[in-house]
Formats: C-alpha cells, structure tokens, sequence
C-alpha cells in the first residue's frame, strides 16, 4: 500500500513537473510573442528619426522655396528704386534745365554798331549774360536822345519764330537811320535807349539797356528797326 502511494506520489511529482516545463514553455513563448510585438516598436522608432529627418527635408525646402520669392521681391524693390533714381535724374535734367525767360536790359549785354553795308545803317547786338535763356521777343523799341517818339519798327522783317538766346548767344537788329523820301529833315544823336518787349507785346519790360551812339550818327523820323534776328545777316537784309 505504502508503496503504491509512493509511486502515485512520484507520478504525481512527474506530471507537475511536465506541467512546469510546459508552463515555462509557454512562458517562452509568450516572450517570444512579446519580443516579436517589441520588434516593430523598435522599427518604429527607427523609422520616427526618418520621417522627422524627412520633415525637417521638407521644411528646409520649403523655406527654401519660401526665400527665392524674397529674393526676387527684393531685387524688383532694387529696379524699381533705380527705375524711381532714372526717372529722378531724368527729372532732376529737366529741372537742371531752367525755363527760358525774357531778355532785358538786366541779362544781355547790347552793342550797336555802324556798319558800311547797307549805307545809314547802325546793328544792334543782343548777347545773352544770363544762366539761362531768353526769349528775345518782336522788336526793339527805341528811343534816340529825348525823342518823343519811339522809333518806326518794320514789320516787314518778322521772323519765323521767337529768337531764343542760350547763355552767351546774340540776337541782331538793324537800324535804318533814314527812309524815303530823301530830303527828310535829320537829327544828330548821341545816345540811344534801348527797351526789350514781352511776349504780349504790351509796352516795354524790364530794364532798358544806354547806350552812346556812333560819332556823326544822324537819324531822321522815317528810319526803321528790324526784328530781333538770330543771324546777323538776316538783320542787314533790310
């Protein structure tokens, strides 16, 4: 009997071992399992560097992209300013280049002149002093010693357009100290003022420019002076 209990004691003592080593198997496996389910975190935190490292790629290209058109913006901002600097200059040239005025007394320096062709003749001559032009507009007007009068001007002699007279360039006028008909009664002259005119041809403008005449000019009431001319030629024509 006791023996039969000790061999169902030993059966007993085997059989729970099996159940051990299976439970330990099992254990084992189910480790398994667990290093097998590890195995994929694992990658997956591997592969967490790549998609970060893939975002910051992407990052940087896309500031990247987002800087060129900066840069461009930048550099129309830059054309545009020189544009602005062309447009100035262009500008500031034009306004470098005062507007003309009209000559006086005040910005030309007048002469007159006898000359031998044509006879009885004197030319006046108009040169700009000033720093920018001047507009040497119709006649002269004249005014010979205490005259009364001013001088005839002949209209015939009108040019085509308005003399204009950079700094330093002259304008011409003849005078013809006599006309027809011969026998008039002439005066002897010793100082000649001289009047510029404005645009509107209203009077006289600015300051008259004195000057002595010739010695032995002599004038008569039926003499003439000729526009302003830009040639002295175009001035002795008449």
């Amino acid at each position: 009997m006791r023996n039969h209990i000790r061999t169902t004691a030993l059966a007993a003592t085997a059989l729970l071992a099996a159940f051990s080593l299976t439970a330990c198997g099992g254990n084992d496996n189910a480790n398994d399992g667990k290093a097998g389910a590890a195995a994929p975190a694992a990658n997956a935190t591997a592969t967490t560097p790549d998609t970060n490292k893939d975002a910051k790629d992407a990052k940087e290209t896309n500031s990247g992209t987002a800087q060129a058109p900066a840069e461009n913006a930048s550099a129309t901002s830059k054309g545009s300013t020189g544009g602005s600097k062309n447009e100035k200059s262009s500008a500031g040239s034009g306004s470098g280049s005062k507007s003309p005025v009209t000559c006086t007394g005040s910005n030309t320096k007048v002469t007159v002149s006898k000359v031998s062709r044509p006879i009885n003749h004197l030319l006046l001559t108009a040169t700009n002093t000033g720093s920018v032009p001047c507009y040497a507009y119709h006649a002269p007007a004249l005014r010979f010693d205490d005259a009364q009068a001013a001088f005839p001007v002949l209209r015939d002699s009108i040019p085509q357009a308005v003399v204009t007279l950079a700094p330093g360039q002259s304008a011409y006028a003849s005078i013809g100290l006599s006309g027809e008909p011969d026998g008039q009664e002439l005066h002897k002259g010793t100082h000649l003022t001289v009047y510029f005119t404005g645009k509107a041809n209203q009077g006289s403008t600015g300051s008259p420019a004195k000057l002595t005449l010739p010695a032995g000019t002599t004038w008569g009431d039926n003499g003439f002076v000729t526009y302003w001319q830009s040639e002295m030629a175009d001035a002795l024509m008449y």
